[in-house]
């Protein structure tokens, strides 16, 4: 019984990994995706409008 306690254990784990994994991928791509059209327009940050309708620059 143990041991079907840990392989229990340890599919939880990677599984929680992957998703983590994936998470990160997909924040990393959209950082990328927004520095290569910040370059292609020559911008110095992408703004944003915030609940006080002022734009400031996007933080990550």
């Amino acid at each position: 019984m143990p041991p079907l306690i840990l392989l229990g254990l340890l599919g939880a784990a990677a599984y929680l990994g992957v998703q983590q994994m994936k998470k990160d991928a997909q924040r990393v791509t959209t950082r990328n995706r927004r520095a290569e059209m910040e370059a292609r327009n020559r911008a110095h940050g992408t703004l944003v409008r915030g609940e006080d309708g002022v734009y400031r620059i996007e933080r990550d």
